[in-house]
Parts: C-alpha cells; structure tokens; sequence
C-alpha cells in the first residue's frame, strides 16, 4: 500500500502501481485540503459570481453563465462531449499511471474537487478497472482533455473499462464487482477531472524508467562490443572523465571500466592501435549525455508529479478562484523531445558498433559478417541492415512535436504543447532503440564466440553465459529473426536486468 499526500510521489512508487498493480492510499492530512476547497467551490456556485468551469461554459464559452440549477448537468456533459480520443487503448500500465497521477494532483487542495469523487477513482484504481482511454486527441494544453475524458467517464458508469482480462462497458463491469458508479458531479468536480498533464505524464514516466535501463543495457552491449573488437581500454580511464568534469560521462566510464574487469580481450593503447573509432572510444561521452539528459527529464518529472496542473486554482484559505495555465504542457513537451533524442541516439551510436563487428575491414580480424564460411552464407549482414532501418526510423520520429501548435476552441486557446505526441513519439523511439541494443548483444555474442569467450570481465562473462542458455552459436546460415527477437523479450523482462546488474551502483 502506497500513501499519497500531493507532494512525494516518486517514479520508483508510479511504477509499482502502474505494473506491479500496488494498491493506494490518500492521506488524511490530504483529505482535509481536499474538503476545505470543495466547500469553498460550492459557496461560488451558489453565488452570482462568474467563475470559469464552475458556474461558466469551458473555453470560448467561458463568458457564458450557467444557470445554477444546471451546474451539475454542465460537469457530466463535459466528461461526455470531450472523450474524443482516437487510435489504439493505451496500454493499462498507462492509464493505471495516469490515474494515480491525477489522484495525487487533487488531493493537493486546489481543485476543490469532493472526496467522494476522488475516491471512487482511487477504488477503480485499487480494483484493477481500468478506463479504456484512447491515445490520439490531446493537443497537449487545457490539459489531456480528450484522454482525462476517456479517464473521468467510468466515475460515473459511463464508457468503457478493462477489467478482469475483457473490455467491456463500465455499467458491466459495476455489475460484476457489485460496486456502485457515481450518479452527479458537483461543481467544477468535471473540469477537475480533466485538466491536467497526466496522460503524458503517465506515457512520459513510463518511457523514461525503461531508457534508463535500456542505457544500463547499452552500457553492457558496448562493454561486449569493446571486447569483441578488441578495445583500448585506455579511453575509459577516469581521469580523462573527471577532467572534463561531465557527471554523466564520469558515471559510465566507471560502469564500463567495472564490467570489463579481468578482461584479457581489451588492449590497451598502442599494443594493437593507438586508438579505437568514435562508437568504441567516445561511447561514454555519448552515453554520458544521454544519461544526464535522462536526468534533466526526471528532475521535470518528479516535480511535475506531484503539481498541480488545473485551472481555475481554488485557494479556499484566501477565498480565491484564480483561473490561469498550470494545465499546459510545454515544460513536459520539451522534455520528452529531449527525451526522445537522448533515446534515439542510444542507438545510433549502437549501430556503428554493430557496423564495426560485422564489416571486415572494421572488425579487427573477425569473419567477414561473423561467419566462419562467409559467401554461401551472409551470417550477420542484415541483422546490420535491420539495426540502420530501426536507427533510421527513429530519425524521422525525433522530429519534436513541441514545435508545432494549432489554435482550438475558436482561437481561445491559442497556443499549446504538443506533449502527449511527444511523449509518445519517445515510446515508439524507445521501442526501436531496445531493438538495436538486442541486435548488438545478438552480434556481440556471435562474435564472442570467435574472439575470446573464455576471456571475458566479470559483468561481460555473466551476460554471455545468460544469453548462450538462450541463443547459440550460428556456424551456418539458419532463420535468424527467432534470435533477434529472444534477446529483445529477455531485455524486456525484469529478470533479465536483475540477473545482468546484480550488485551494480
């Protein structure tokens, strides 16, 4: 059980309860906040003050007053009319992301949202039903309106669930569990649903915990690689690193130099060259950068986490309802175009290695494409090939998405974010880049096998021995893509990463 307060969940805890499906609890000092603004909303609504979202219509319709008998109907029509989303479901990992994420925004107090609501998503969440939401439609500013929707609507047994293995209605499934559905919302309690950066946030989150250990990942395939081709280990020595003064750069450097440990693969300079090419040599300046870019997105994340994304902020202490822009998404947007460049080059600079143990001219002795009979067989040449297809698709999709913007809602909102497209533009470019890293342990492994398994470093000798219980050593031409595949599901599972880095800082 995971308390939330509004202010200290982290991306370890969002994770737990996106997958693991770790059960939630808002904490009492929360509740209070909570209370205090939903009284003070409800004193608005009976008033003939015009307050956005609570007694006026959304938008360019923000200057038209709702009469007070049709406050609550206003809040039920909203979740209705903006569930516009299209595509695919998100995967349930996201949406279950997502709903935390915006039960930890509301129960900071300033949404002046009842408990009553928020704790039927809090029991949704804990129950494992799950919204189905769509992930195309959020232009990223006013919040994931059309995504938060999609969220919102099962509050009130409206739309579509996942529950139990089946997709069905969200009626259905309160049947099922014998549980009851909200039948109103109070005021503004709609718009506080869904005014928020918690779909991106949610994909974004997602994306950056598994680049994380896919760097890690990279950072074991390179050490392969560096043995493989014979490597200058020379470049790794960490006064070059601590001379510069780059924290990334400093902290792979040390990783690579511990994997490789009692190598007696690795040279060092001048035995067998003075220096190796940029993929070998510069892999910790790179793969530096990217750790430290993977930092900067995390240090938005983790505050943006625990903010509050809606509009109007109710401030029940100084009885203010201060309409603002807290629900744009630019500070996300930014992040996760970063992100997904920071991603796309883990492997670009992967696919030149793989470049350098396939080609003879590169591989420093090696087969020609690692195969002991090369000509009637091609052995490694299009795993290459795949490798620069993947790396080039993600060239395309690191174009931001935060760049661009198109007005809405009748030139209002005129300006947004993007976020929700770069964040998932950063899934998709994750999701090739693990390819391209399986592809290079696949290569270095085959290599391995001719250069000096029984040489190995202390972390490149476990990984070989993991990956030989399931890939082998392929003298001959045979279906290759099962191979590609293997390594791709293994670096997806969690065992995989326990295995590999057991005992690594």
């Amino acid at each position: 059980m995971i308390i939330v307060d509004g202010s200290s969940l982290t991306l370890e805890q969002l994770i737990s309860i996106a997958r693991e499906n770790e059960k939630i609890q808002i904490s009492a000092q929360s509740k209070k906040r909570v209370r205090s603004a939903s009284l003070f909303v409800k004193e608005i609504s009976e008033s003939d003050k015009a307050v956005y979202g609570i007694n006026t219509g959304f938008g360019q319709l923000s200057n038209v007053m709702i009469e007070k008998d049709k406050v609550e109907l206003l809040q039920i029509n909203l979740l209705m009319s903006h569930a516009c989303g299209m595509g695919e479901p998100l995967p349930l990992e996201t949406v279950r992301a997502m709903m935390v994420l915006r039960i930890n925004a509301l129960i900071k107090g300033y949404s002046g949202i009842s408990i009553n609501t928020i704790e039927q998503m809090e029991l949704l969440l804990n129950e494992n039903i799950i919204p189905v939401v769509f992930e195309q439609g959020s232009l990223g500013a006013s919040g994931d309106l059309a995504l938060l929707s999609h969220m919102s609507l099962p509050l009130l047994g409206l739309g579509e669930v996942f529950y139990k293995g089946e997709r069905m209605s969200a009626s259905s499934a309160y049947r099922l569990a014998k549980m009851k559905y909200l039948t109103k919302l109070g005021p503004k309690e709609g718009l506080s649903l869904i005014n928020g950066t918690q779909a991106m946030s949610a994909i974004g989150a997602i994306v950056l915990f598994d680049a994380l250990r896919l760097l890690d990942y990279a950072n074991l395939s390179l050490s392969m690689t560096m043995e493989a081709l014979e490597g200058v280990i020379d470049a790794f020595d960490p006064k070059v690193h601590i001379a510069r003064g780059q924290l990334g750069q400093i902290e792979v450097s040390k990783k690579i130099i511990s994997y490789l440990e009692n190598s007696n693969n690795v040279t060092r300079q001048g035995e067998k060259r003075v220096q190796d090419a940029y993929s070998l040599r510069c892999a910790p300046q790179v793969h530096g950068a990217i750790l430290d870019a993977f930092k900067h997105v995390l240090d938005i994340l983790n505050r943006e986490m625990n903010a509050v994304t809606d509009n109007p902020l109710i401030f029940s202490d100084e009885k203010e309802a201060i309409s603002a822009g807290n629900f744009h998404g630019e500070p996300l947007a930014l992040a996760f175009d970063y992100m997904g460049i920071a991603i796309s080059e883990i492997a670009s600079i992967s696919e030149r290695r793989i470049e350098r143990l396939v080609n003879p001219q590169l591989n420093n002795g090696l087969p020609r494409f690692l195969s002991s009979n090369s000509g009637v067989n091609s052995g490694f040449m299009i795993v290459q090939y795949t490798a620069a297809s993947l790396v080039s698709e993600n060239k395309v999709l690191a174009h931001p998405a935060s760049v661009d913007s198109i007005p809405s809602s009748a030139n209002q909102e005129d300006h947004v974010s993007m976020g929700s497209i770069s964040a998932r533009k950063s899934r998709d470019i994750l999701s090739n880049a693990r390819k391209v890293i399986a592809l290079e342990f696949l290569t270095a492994y085959q290599a391995l096998n001719f250069r000096g398994k029984d040489k190995l470093g202390k972390r490149t000798k476990i990984a070989f021995d993991y990956f030989s219980k399931y890939i082998p050593f392929i003298e001959k031409d045979t279906i290759m893509y099962p191979f590609m595949h293997k390594i791709e599901e293994l670096l997806l599972n969690d065992e995989t990463y326990e295995t590999l880095f057991k005992g690594d800082e």
